[in-house]
């Protein structure tokens, strides 16, 4: 059976699910598109062993870097190898929707707690769902439309501004190629963009392209810049590349020619992007960095068209608008007493008051009390408190709102995940610690907590007999020992009128 095939209706009703983490998904989308060709599915431990002593896999066949999927072992326990009735996993993606069955060779333990499994994967129901999945299409649907001979590949990872599409139709034109433009995609976005954004950016510059051939292919991230660079020579030869634009260090692999160019710069004489000596000084301007061309979107300021395509520009605003039009998660954090829920409130007043975006209240008693009824103060249900918060906060801000909150969450990992989901979600992510000293916290104790704790009536109160991790990477710190409140509400706003996150306000009468 190909990996295209379809397996019986038997599978999906008899054996366990599982959904793999975004990068195995990714993989499984490429083994299963033939992207991954000669791998049919994730390597067993001979595999892995081959590759890593002599950068073969068991069989012989040469393969740059390991492609693993890892399950908790409560998930491996139920399956079984030997037994043709216990050695099918269904693997979904993240909504549950069945995408592959596995039929597991081997299974081993990879640390406490997680086991690898190994074997061939085929395709179950018809195809994954989301944005421009008519671009979605393996290398046996794209190599029947590329004409003979040279074919350039360009991996899209960032926009494509005036500088890397003169590069792209310099180094066409000079192979006589024809252009293959691999669009990576992923459930998070790529480059700081949402994976739909990145895609209109690429179709807005098509008309500056010479002509060319698109198309979106999943490119999970490794844990080296080789290993990346290794697998995307392998997928892009699998999809035809003879030739690919680099942007880094020469690296050829797969069977390809590896192009590194030269740097480009534009010319005020004439309005071209030449290369960089060849211009004079005087008459020089560099490309922009990526940093750059944030703050210019981050400030609302047009980008330069001596730089940037028009409609590539628009399609970047409309992504990236200014931060004040943007979504945002204020995130307050810090012990029991330290004046953090009420530093929100009044925080969430005043920009209420203002009234350019819907603004919305995350209390952490609150929160307890509606959306997380029936954890305890454990450190696991403590994290899935702070991290049920970070979900709504992100998603409230996704939708351009201010989600503002304030538990306690002593432990930087959970503080960190909510970070990345406000990231993910294309909003600003603003970390006040509230780093008022547990002293003074105690001399308040308004709720009893900590003379409880003290006296052992209660356990788990952070500070007391739970840490708390303090934040080294707080955007922002306010103590509210010799501070009023109204001073530490005002340095919130301060700082997030000072880095763009709020329009400025004349005072009032």
């Amino acid at each position: 059976m190909s990996n295209g095939a379809v397996l019986p209706e038997d599978v999906l009703r008899d054996a366990p699910a599982y959904a793999p983490r975004p990068g195995e998904l990714a993989d499984l989308e490429l083994l299963l598109s033939g992207a991954y060709t000669p791998l049919a599915g994730f390597m067993t431990r001979a595999d892995l062993a081959s590759l890593q002593r002599r950068g073969r896999l068991a069989d012989g066949t040469s393969w740059p870097v390991p492609v693993t999927l890892q399950v908790p072992t409560a998930v491996a326990d139920g399956l079984d190898p030997a037994d043709p009735g216990r050695r099918t996993l269904v693997l979904t993606d993240g909504e549950g929707a069945p995408v592959a069955g596995l039929e597991v060779t081997d299974v081993w333990p990879v640390r406490e707690g997680v086991a690898g499994l190994g074997g061939p994967v085929r395709r179950l129901g018809d195809g994954g769902h989301g944005p421009f999945q008519r671009l979605r299409r393996g290398p046996d649907e794209i190599r029947p439309l590329l004409p003979p001979g040279r074919v350039l590949g360009v991996i899209a990872d960032r926009p494509l501004h005036r500088p890397q599409l003169a590069q792209i139709a310099h180094a066409a034109r000079t192979l006589g190629a024809h252009l293959l433009v691999m669009i990576p995609v992923g459930e998070d976005g790529v480059g700081g963009l949402p994976t739909e954004a990145l895609v209109r950016s690429i179709f807005a510059a098509r008309d500056r392209m010479p002509p060319a051939t698109l198309v979106a292919v999943p490119l999970p991230r490794r844990a080296d810049e080789i290993s990346d660079a290794l697998l995307r020579a392998r997928i892009s030869a699998a999809y035809g590349v003879t030739h690919l634009l680099s942007t880094g260090g020469m690296l050829s692999g797969a069977g390809l020619r590896v192009l590194v160019p030269r740097e480009l710069a534009y010319d005020s004489r004439d309005g071209q992007w030449r290369w960089r000596d060849d211009i004079p000084p005087r008459n020089r301007k560099l490309a922009l960095s990526e940093a750059e061309i944030d703050d210019l979107l981050d400030r609302g300021f047009p980008l330069p068209e001596w730089h940037t395509p028009p409609a590539v520009a628009k399609e970047l605003g409309r992504a990236r608008p200014p931060r004040r039009h943007r979504g945002l998660v204020v995130f307050l954090t810090g012990l029991s007493g330290s004046g953090k829920s009420t530093i929100a409130r009044g925080l969430a007043d005043l920009l209420r008051e203002q009234g350019d975006r819907t603004i919305t209240l995350l209390d952490g008693d609150v929160v307890r009390r509606e959306l997380s009824a029936g954890l305890t103060f454990s450190r696991a249900d403590r994290d899935a408190n702070v991290r049920r918060i970070g979900w709504v906060a992100a998603e409230i801000a996704r939708h351009r709102g201010v989600g503002i909150c304030c538990p306690i969450a002593p432990y930087a990992q959970a503080r960190a995940a909510v970070r990345e989901m406000a990231r993910s979600a294309g909003a600003g992510f603003l970390l006040v610690h509230v780093a008022t000293p547990l002293e003074v916290c105690e001399q308040r104790d308004r709720k009893g907590l900590y003379a409880r704790a003290r006296a052992g009536l209660l356990t788990g109160m952070t500070g007391i007999d739970d840490p708390y991790e303090t934040p080294t990477d707080a955007d922002l710190v306010v103590d509210t020992t010799d501070q009023s409140i109204d001073e530490a509400v005002q340095a919130v706003m301060t700082h997030l009128t000072e880095t763009g996150w709020v329009e400025p306000r004349l005072p009032s009468a």
